[in-house]
């Protein structure tokens, strides 16, 4: 029984090496010279202003799942609509359920107003 899982073992050892060798070659041959500017923050060539825990509207990113959501929907719609002749109407009863169910969940978000843009 233990023959059956001396490729794991090997598997393992292999990956585990892989890993270490990946992790420790660069800190080894990687040149170290810190300089102050070089522990500022960069994004896109300007120095940051202000402090970096500031306070933000979390709407966006709730707004931005919401766009996710509704997208990968539409994902899910694409093969229906490839096979749409050979499902015929309980294809049709089924995607409409779906349709029906994505309409209360944005009926939801817009009635709490998670849509509007402020």
């Amino acid at each position: 029984m233990s023959e059956h899982y001396i490729p794991l073992l090997c598997l393992l050892i292999v990956s585990g090496g892989l890993v270490f060798v990946i992790l420790t070659i660069p800190k080894i041959i990687a040149p170290r010279h810190p300089t102050p500017l070089k522990q500022v923050p960069y994004e896109c060539g300007n120095f940051p202003i202000g402090d970096a825990y500031r306070r933000f509207n979390p709407h966006f990113y709730l707004l931005a799942v919401i766009f996710i959501l509704f997208e990968v929907e539409i994902a899910f719609l694409a093969p229906w609509a490839a096979m749409f002749r050979e499902l015929s109407w309980r294809g049709l009863v089924e995607v409409g359920v779906f349709v029906a169910v994505l309409l209360v969940g944005l009926a939801y978000a817009w009635r709490k107003g998670d849509l509007e843009w402020e």
